[in-house]
Order: C-alpha cells, then sequence, then structure tokens
C-alpha cells in the first residue's frame, strides 16, 4: 500500500457548552484533520487530539503539525506499508515521543487499511463487539445545582456512567451531594492531576462514595506515588496522563499504581498501541475504557473501534455527537440509544467525512505528495 498524497487540515468547531476541566476551560476546539489517499484514490481519516496549549500534554496543534510536516509524512510517502502497524514498529520509532502526532497519522492509515480490505476499522483491529456503552463526562459547573440538572438530562438519555470533573476545593462536597441525590448511578471522579501525595486524607474521604475509580489524581507523569495512594485507598485509581506506553502500563501493572486504565488512542501513539496495552492489561486482570479528548465525529469513530476490543469492559467517553456540536462532520453523526452505541459494520471507520461542513471549519490547509 503506497500513500501518494497527504492533506493537513486546521479546523476549529465551537463547543455547544463550554467544557471545564482543573486546567481551565475550553469554548472552542482547534484540530488537525489528517486525509491520506493511496494510488488508486482511496482516502483513510483521522485527527490529531493536540490542544492549542500544552496542559494536557506537551504537545500543542502546533508542534503536531511540524513533526507530521517535517518528520512523519516525508516518512510515509517514501515506504510503501504492508500494515499499519508498521508505522510505530518501523518507521516511527526511532522518533521520540510526540505520540499525539503519530496516533493522527497512522490512524489515517488504518482507516485507508481497513477500506482497501473492505472490513470495519472495529474487526481490522480484532474488535468482537457489535455495541459498546458509554459513559458522559461532566466538566466542573458554576454550582453544584447546575451539575445535578446535567446528570438528570443525562439519565433520561441512557448513559451508562457519569464523570465528574474534580479538584480540590470541588471534589467531596460535589461527590456528596451527587450521591445524596442519585446513590446508585455507576459515578467516577476525574481529577486531571490536580492533587499530590500530601492530599491524600481529602482523597480518602471519596472512599465514602462507592465511586468506581478516582481517575489521574495525582501527577501526569508519576506512577511512583500513585502506587502508594493506591495502597492507602480502597477506591481503584484509575491512570489516564501516566500512561504513554506500553511500558508505562506495564511499569504501573507490576508498582500497583492502579486497578485500572484508560486508553487514549492519541495519548498512546495509536491503535498499534493501544492494542498491545489492551492485551497487557487483558492478560492481568486491569479493566480498560476509552477516554475522550472533544473529538469530531471521525476521532469519535476511532474511539467506537477501539472500544470494541474485549477488554475494554467499562463505558467510556465516546458520548453523542450532539452533546458537543451544533453539527458534526461526519455522516451520521455518532449517536447514542439508552447509554448504547452500534459499532459500524461497513469498511473503515464506518462514518463519511462530510466534506461541505469539513471545509466549513477549515482554516487552513496543507498537501504533501
Amino acid at each position: 500500500m503506497r500513500i501518494k498524497e497527504v492533506i493537513l487540515r486546521h479546523l476549529k468547531l465551537d463547543l455547544l457548552h463550554a467544557f471545564t476541566t482543573s486546567f481551565g476551560t475550553e469554548y472552542d476546539r482547534e484540530l488537525i484533520l489528517i486525509e491520506v489517499i493511496s494510488e488508486d484514490g482511496i482516502s483513510g481519516w483521522a485527527e490529531s487530539v493536540a490542544m492549542l496549549d500544552p496542559l494536557y500534554s506537551e504537545e500543542t496543534l502546533k508542534t503536531n503539525w511540524h513533526i507530521l510536516e517535517d518528520y512523519l509524512i516525508p516518512i510515509l510517502l517514501k515506504n510503501e506499508i504492508r500494515h499499519p502497524d508498521e508505522l510505530s514498529e518501523k518507521y516511527f520509532n526511532h522518533i521520540r515521543g510526540n505520540y499525539m502526532a503519530k496516533a493522527a497519522l497512522e490512524g489515517a492509515v488504518w482507516d485507508l487499511y481497513a477500506r482497501k480490505q473492505h472490513v470495519s476499522l472495529s474487526k481490522a483491529l480484532g474488535g468482537n463487539k457489535i455495541e459498546i456503552e458509554v459513559g458522559v463526562s461532566i466538566g466542573i459547573q458554576n454550582s453544584i445545582e447546575q451539575t445535578l440538572d446535567i446528570i438528570e438530562s443525562r439519565l433520561e438519555e441512557g448513559y451508562k456512567r457519569f464523570k465528574l470533573k474534580i479538584k480540590p476545593g470541588w471534589d467531596v462536597e460535589l461527590i456528596d451531594s451527587v450521591r445524596k441525590v442519585y446513590p446508585n448511578i455507576p459515578l467516577m471522579a476525574d481529577a486531571n492531576s490536580a492533587y499530590t501525595i500530601r492530599d491524600v486524607k481529602r482523597l480518602a474521604a471519596l472512599d465514602d462514595y462507592d465511586l468506581m475509580m478516582i481517575e489521574q489524581p495525582l501527577s501526569y507523569n508519576d506512577i511512583i506515588d500513585h502506587a502508594d495512594l493506591q495502597a492507602m485507598l480502597k477506591t481503584p485509581i484509575c491512570l489516564d496522563e501516566s500512561i504513554h506506553s506500553l511500558e508505562d502500563a506495564r511499569k504501573a501493572i507490576k508498582l500497583g499504581s492502579c486497578k485500572i486504565i484508560n486508553i487514549k488512542i492519541g495519548r498512546v501513539g495509536g491503535l498499534t498501541q493501544s492494542k498491545k496495552i489492551h492485551d497487557l492489561c487483558q492478560e492481568h486482570g486491569i479493566p480498560l475504557w476509552c477516554g475522550g479528548m472533544l473529538e469530531t465525529g471521525i476521532g469519535r469513530a476511532h474511539n467506537i473501534a477501539i472500544t470494541s476490543l474485549p477488554n475494554f469492559v467499562l463505558p467510556g467517553d465516546t458520548a453523542a455527537s450532539s452533546l458537543y456540536w451544533a453539527e458534526d462532520i461526519i455522516e451520521p453523526e455518532v449517536t447514542v440509544e439508552n447509554g448504547i452505541i452500534l459499532v459500524p459494520t461497513s469498511p473503515g471507520i464506518g462514518y463519511k467525512p462530510n466534506r461541505e461542513k469539513i471545509n466549513k471549519y477549515t482554516l487552513h490547509t496543507q498537501t504533501y505528495r
């Protein structure tokens, strides 16, 4: 399989609602959309999940564009690719880090590969599910009452799990209030690295509320303090920002740093690496779920495909397009019915990129041949 052309597009879409975490507040989403085109004219699609600012990760939209343009795309264009696994295992492995850039280009090749094989991306990855359960992520609101109102609305829509963003000063009181109204809903807290090991008493107070997990309470690059913290908590710790590779996952499991792992395709370097981490966690009895990065429908389609693998046993963050965008850039949009998304069976990602809408939101484009 030879790639004759790669197109990078810089898009900007306004979010329907501001999304606040311990990092700050997002009002819109800027992203790189990638289209790879084979010699026979078939396109594969993916998106970079890097943010404008180095807050969640050291990668940004600008650094991703640079790495793609100056390093990864030239490698892709000059080599014949027999299988997408070769990108991370053979062609990109000498370039350190830059996981989101690598994942974006590899993801477009995976979509193209699946289309050329006339199979769904899910099937190409080895997925065996026909439907996946999904939850919803609720950002930090102006009041606890607002949070409760959102939970009520999402319960009516059938979502299977509720993730509340927390930070110091917006944590125990929030969870306590929610549990008083909704004592039995599947509930978790996501700290996005907002605490330190000195906050152990505050975090231990969350043990009283029967949470599914506390996600990434400590530093984004830590697995040592998380191991100490997990030993002091009965609530499972889920690692997110700390897991960038198969090696990170192996070490975290060995140290006992977590009992659950959240895989984000961009954070770990792509679908091939996601599969490897999946297999390792399955071997060690560590359940997985798929996190979200405010993706458009193209990124959501990749999340749906990876979630079809068997060890993704917890509801992920891939909520419906309509919760985030006035209009998505795919047809049909990602929809959720009673907390369930049907895994597409048509070739590739299973959704059709809408070029008219893509052009509408494109700020800049560059083509490489």
